[in-house]
């Protein structure tokens, strides 16, 4: 049986464990470094990514991390997503570097500024349309050459994958919809996976 890890330090953790259950996938949150080594795949969730930076550092997992980039997916989601990119707005925040793009801290607002809106998906080459929920959303100014955008919303991009690595801006967690976290499923059974491009 796979076990997904969720990067339990703080942030909406509960919330990818219980879709991920509804998937048939064992989940752990993961609060300790060798936790990592029971875990095919990592989620980094949302939440205030100064804080998750912080803790990463206090608990010595970044380093970790990293190397299990290396080999087995990691995905992103807004704090998680700002956490993964090559460049932040923020010279404090430092990032684990694994997708090749820039982002903007709570480009969309503040919390009261919320919304859902749909958002097309790429799926297989097919267009699959789910609600996405943002909340305090960074905004991805660029991506990489090796990056794919998934996913668009008013030409910015929201949904983004490099090799193994993927990262929303989006909360798929909080909407009824279980496309994303498929996705990563997939990658972790996929050629993709074994062959760690």
């Amino acid at each position: 049986m796979l076990t997904i890890g969720v990067l339990g330090l703080q942030g909406a953790y509960k919330k990818h464990s219980r879709l991920l259950n509804r998937l048939g996938v064992n989940s752990i949150n993961v609060r300790y470094p060798n936790e990592l080594d029971r875990c095919q795949a990592l989620i980094i969730p949302g939440g205030e990514s100064t804080t998750i930076m912080k803790l990463m550092d206090f608990i010595h997992i970044r380093d970790k991390i990293v190397k299990f980039s290396e080999s087995r997916p990691i995905f992103g989601t807004c704090a998680g997503m700002i956490l993964m990119a090559k460049k932040a707005n923020d010279p404090k925040l430092e990032t684990l570097s694994l997708i090749d793009m820039e982002v903007i801290r709570n480009a969309y607002g503040r919390q009261v500024d919320s919304f859902t809106h749909s958002i097309d998906v790429m799926v297989n080459g097919n267009k699959e349309t789910i609600s996405g929920v943002f909340i305090r959303a960074p905004r991805v100014l660029k991506v990489g050459k090796n990056v794919k955008v998934l996913a668009s919303l008013n030409g910015d991009p929201v949904f983004v994958r490099e090799g193994i690595h993927l990262a929303t801006t989006f909360h798929p967690e909080l909407s009824s919809s279980t496309v994303v976290h498929q996705m990563l499923i997939n990658l972790i059974k996929g050629p993709v996976y074994q062959s760690g491009a």
